[in-house]
Order: C-alpha cells, then structure tokens, then sequence
C-alpha cells in the first residue's frame, strides 16, 4: 500500500478505469475487493480515512440477525447467514464463533426464544457456526456470572459471529491492492466528469497536496453511505434524499462486567431494540441505539439520551450496574439506511437490505445493506453495472476468496492474531532492536515496531488513523490512546519525515476528536 504508487496511476492521461468506486467504508472496500479479483481496473477513493464513518463503529458483530428474522424479513435473514459462514471461511483471522447468552426472566421466553434460533440455525444451513439450545438458570448464571439472578427461568445459548471491523476493512484493502486496485484515502472526489450527459469520470483532489486529478472511468459507482446524496447532488442538484442517517451508540467496558467470554444479548428493550453485550479484544461493548438523525456529521457524537439508555438498560441485566465512570469509550456511527417511502417509519422499522440506484447519467449507487452482507452487496452493484454499462463480463470470484492474512485455527489468545499471516513481519521487526520492543502503554501490549510496521504498510495518514483504525485503541480506552498519542505521533512524523511542529498538530487534532469519546 504505497500512496506515491498509486497517485502516480492518476497522473497518466490515458489511463481509462472499469469502475470508479466513491466511498472507502465496508461496501466500497468490498466492491473493490471484488472487481480487482475479476480482473477489472478499479480506482477507490476515500475523503478521509479508510472506514472513519460507520464501517468502524459496529457492534463488532457478523449476523444473520435474529431481530430481523422477528421482523418477518426472511429473504435478508437467509442472505446474511449465508454471507456470516462464507467470511468465517474467508477470513477466519479476523471473524469467530462466538457464544450469546439470552436471560430469559419469563416462563414464556425460554421455549420461545429457542425455538426461534432453531429455526436460526436450520436457516444457516451447512455455513451454521453451532447448536441452540436451552439452558437452565443454574447454568446460565455458570456461563454469565455477571447476570441478575433474580427471577431468571431460563437461557438460552446461540451462536453468531464476532469480528474487528476496520481490521477486516484494511486487509480487504490490502487484498484489492494486491488484485491491482488504485486505493487511496484522503482523495476527495469534488465532481463528476460528463459527455454528452453520461458520467465518464469524475474530479478527485488529493487532500494531502491539494492537487486535483480527473480521472477517467467506464462506470462510477457511490457507495458513500450517509453521505450518498451529496455525489447524487453532483449528478442532478436538487434531487430527492434517498439516505435517512440513524446513529447507534455503543459504550466500552472493562471485561469484569460480564467475567465471560460468552455475550449477552437482550431480546426487547423498552424501545423494542436489542442490546448486545459482546467480549471485544478484552473488553465489553454494549449497544446499540437508532435515532433518526437530521444529517450525517464525519464525526457523530453519542447523545446523552443514548448514554442513559445503554447504561439503564445494562444495569436492569447486570447485578454490577456499569456507571457513567466505567466507561473507557463512547462512540457513536450512523448507519446509512434507505429513507423510507411513508413518513412517520421508525428506524427500526426500515429494512437493512441493500438498495441499488442507477440514474440516467449512469452512476450506480448503493444505499442500505450491513457490514455482514458486504460480499453479496458488491457483486449486486457489479453484476448490474456490468448489465447496463456493457463491460465485459467476469464472474464473481469471492465466495472462496481468501482475504489478505487469512490463517487457519489462529490463536486469539495472541495480541497479534489480527493481523493473520502478517503477525510474523510485526514480530520480526519488534525482536530487531529494544527500541522496537517498547510497550506504548503499560496496560496493552502494543510496541513501537507494531506501530513502525502499521504506518508502512498499511497507509494510515495521521495519528488518528493508527490509533483509532489500526491499533483499536480509541474505542478500546480513550485515556489510554491519549497516553499514547505524543509517542505514536513521534513515530508516524519520524516515518513520514514530518517536523514537531507537524507531530504537535497531530496530538492537538487526535485529543479534541478523543475527547468525545470519553464521559466526563
């Protein structure tokens, strides 16, 4: 991933692409992945940083999606359970099984919860990660201390997926790029090339230089998320928003809140949402919400609403009540969904199936979908830009393609596991000298050299990248990644040949964006 190579591409006037891709969250990334591997030229740019909007802020989990199998929407439920076993095989680095737990304080709830992920199970088929099953209080209470015991009747044990979503984003990067893609962050596309009213290109500016390219394509694909209706604005002003933004929250805990590696998922909020309560690299994430927001923000702030709920609904299940003071991060991401036809529609209510546009001018967009079902969303986008834009064909080739790192049976018990096959490199150059060798915080295990061998080989720009999208740490323990920012901004200015006044510029703009994820 070297950004002077791939700038180097756009410098070449004839230089002609298949597809143009707008956006570098989980379904631009994904349509990438997937036209590099079917042999097309393909070009991403990303404004900022590869997923820095809503594909870094999941619940960390790769689902069918039990809630949505409740709502009746069967088609997404047998699509995303599909897609859940296929990136399992595909990236077994970077996604596992992992065990939920639903309480059940009814007499009701027992039978009918596992009757319903039985039904979830059969749905998955020969992809099924494991057996529901019902269990008694006692062993409940066994597998989740944590939980309140008081008027428990039963639990009921399932199995999904767990997964680190902008890990898994940066070695899809990394997958397309070694497939041959053109992939570049910080490269806003500020317009859109016509002939004769179609769309051949578009105008794209490095934010680093400031240089504006136009860069040439047979078909330019949006794939912006919450910010979708500003590329559709470029290409007709004036249009209808297709994008409703709804922002889920989550709160990071210590790992003592629930003493197990199993989840917890709670069935029906008093808004009639889930709440997960998920293990994450030794620490607990809780959440969600869906509130409808007026318009998508780069950087969404968690309401104090939200706070509230997440914290007084954890603390109707947990016979420790987390407090505002426990929590070591806060973060917030909006989820793009299709704005619906009818007004007065809760977000809940909209369906996370994928929606594909295609305008008059030829720009196809997509809106909708989940980080689980990212896969399916871009051979949809390709299958139909290949239909209606005459590029030739190539089929599909990511069913059984195996993700940059991707190692079997890896050891998640290794700080390291995440990086897959490339944990060897990291360890290497960590043993080369002491100074590799330096923890960058007494209570994580990160080193200079895994931070040496992030910045050059993965492309993270500032230290907001290294510490929020390749480290973790910004959602793992915002104090701690504060700690940490003068340090790793002395290496990232080190490596890319930056002066102290640069490296202060970082630490100021890491710890006023820093600052939101902390509770005071």
């Amino acid at each position: 991933m070297d950004r002077c190579k791939m700038i180097s591409q756009l410098e070449a006037p004839s230089e002609i692409f298949d597809f143009l891709v707008i956006g570098g969250g989980a379904t631009g990334i994904g349509i990438a992945l997937d036209a590099s591997t079917r042999g097309y030229k393909v070009a991403l740019f990303e404004q900022l940083d590869f997923t820095k909007g809503t594909s870094s802020r999941s619940t960390k989990l790769v689902h069918g999606g039990v809630r949505y199998l409740a709502q009746g929407d069967v088609s997404l439920v047998l699509e995303a359970l599909r897609e859940r076993g296929l990136l399992r095989r595909n990236a077994p680095h970077l996604v596992k099984d992992q065990t939920f737990l639903i309480p059940c304080y009814r007499w009701w709830e027992g039978p009918f919860y596992t009757i319903g992920l039985i039904l979830y199970d059969l749905m998955a088929g020969k992809l099924g990660l494991g057996r529901s099953v019902c269990i008694g209080p006692k062993r409940a209470l066994q597998t989740v201390p944590m939980l309140r015991p008081k008027g428990m009747t039963a639990g009921v044990l399932y199995h999904d997926g767990q997964f680190d979503d902008s890990r898994l984003a940066i070695n899809m990067v990394r997958s397309s790029v070694d497939a041959g893609a053109c992939v570049l962050n910080y490269a806003k596309v500020i317009g859109l090339l016509k002939e004769e009213r179609k769309i051949v290109g578009a105008t794209v500016r490095d934010e680093e230089t400031g240089k504006v390219y136009p860069v040439r394509s047979r078909c330019v694909i949006n794939a912006t998320g919450v910010f979708a209706d500003e590329i559709l604005q470029m290409d007709e002003p004036g249009k209808r928003p297709t994008v409703r933004p709804s922002q889920g929250v989550h709160l990071v805990l210590d790992a003592s809140f629930l003493r197990s590696d199993c989840a917890v998922m709670i069935p029906k909020t008093s808004d009639g949402r889930v709440l997960f309560a998920v293990p994450w690299h030794n620490k607990v994430v809780v959440g969600t919400t869906d509130t409808l927001m007026e318009r998508p923000e780069e950087e969404p702030v968690a309401l104090e609403k939200e706070i509230q709920f997440i914290l007084d609904t954890a603390a109707n299940y947990l016979t420790r009540p987390p407090k505002r003071s426990d929590v070591l991060s806060v973060f917030a991401g909006l989820r793009p969904l299709a704005a619906p036809r009818s007004e007065g529609k809760k977000t809940k209510e909209i369906s996370r199936s994928h929606k594909l546009i295609r305008e008059k001018s030829g720009l196809i967009t997509i809106i909708g979908g989940k980080w689980t079902t990212y896969r399916k969303m871009a051979q949809d986008t390709l299958d139909l830009a290949i239909r209606y834009m005459h590029i030739p064909t190539k089929d599909c080739v990511t069913e059984r393609y195996q993700i940059h790192g991707s190692r079997e049976n890896p050891d998640f018990s290794d700080p390291l596991y995440v990086y897959g096959t490339d944990a060897d490199e990291i360890r290497n150059l960590v043993a080369s000298s002491p100074v590799m060798a330096e923890r960058l915080h007494p209570d994580y295990a990160y080193t200079v050299g895994e931070v040496t061998w992030l910045i050059r080989n993965e492309m993270p720009r500032t230290l907001e990248d290294v510490l929020a999208r390749r480290l973790r740490i910004l959602f793992l323990d915002a104090r701690a990644a504060i700690a940490m920012a003068p340090k790793v901004a002395g290496i990232l200015a080190a490596e890319r040949g930056k002066d102290e006044a640069w490296r202060s510029a970082q630490v100021k703009a890491f710890n006023e964006v820093a600052s939101n994820y902390i509770l005071n």
